[in-house]
């Protein structure tokens, strides 16, 4: 197996969401892409110490949004999670910097 694989190859696909609760009712799709340009969203995300959160089935229902879309009711609850993993790794950052 080649070990060189992307990490779009591996994740097929990525997707960027933005939530402002001041903006908007629900999160929207900032970015989306499959091969380079979920490559470059995957790079911009990790020189901005954004946390990733790998959900392949998640970005399978996003990817049929188009950019600047509210994510769908239905979809509250998965989107909520990714929220809360981004909330906790945020929190667990912090710690480390302030030790």
């Amino acid at each position: 197996m080649n070990e060189h694989k992307t990490l779009a190859e591996k994740r097929k696909g990525a997707i960027a969401l933005r939530y402002d609760e001041k903006q908007s009712d629900a999160p929207s799709v900032i970015a989306k892409g499959k091969g380079q340009m979920a490559d470059q969203i995957l790079k911009e995300a990790i020189d901005h110490q954004i946390p990733i959160q790998e959900d392949p089935t998640l970005v399978e229902l996003l990817s049929k949004l188009n950019i600047n879309d509210k994510i769908p009711e239905e979809l509250y609850k998965a989107v909520a999670e990714v929220f809360a993993f981004i909330y906790q790794a945020d929190r667990q950052a912090g710690k480390k910097k302030e030790n």
